[in-house]
């Protein structure tokens, strides 16, 4: 199931945007969770706040190494962890794949 919050800042994208949105939704809940809470279905909402900087950096061609570093500062300053770079490359190259 795809989770997306219609009454967020992104209620103006296209539908082929509103499809991007979802797909690094998934990838980033389903795929790059950190804190490893995916399976807390009360919790879905949990790494929400990140998508509207991860969605413009995609659209905006923003390169994987790029991508990868801003997830992995997600991991370290944000949430306090000690980050698995190799892991953010390997989701980076996920949403960098998404076609436009």
């Amino acid at each position: 199931m795809v989770y997306f919050e219609p009454n967020n800042q992104h209620d103006f994208m296209y539908d082929n945007q509103k499809t991007i949105y979802k797909l690094i939704d998934e990838i980033i809940w389903n795929e790059w969770d950190p804190i490893g809470v995916n399976e807390i279905p009360e919790v879905r909402d949990e790494y929400y706040s990140y998508l509207p900087k991860i969605f413009d950096l995609k659209i905006s061609g923003t390169d994987r190494e790029t991508l990868a570093q801003h997830l992995f500062q997600i991991e370290t300053r944000n949430m306090g962890l000690t980050g698995d770079i190799e892991n953010c490359r390997r989701i980076a190259q996920r949403i960098v794949e998404i076609a436009l």
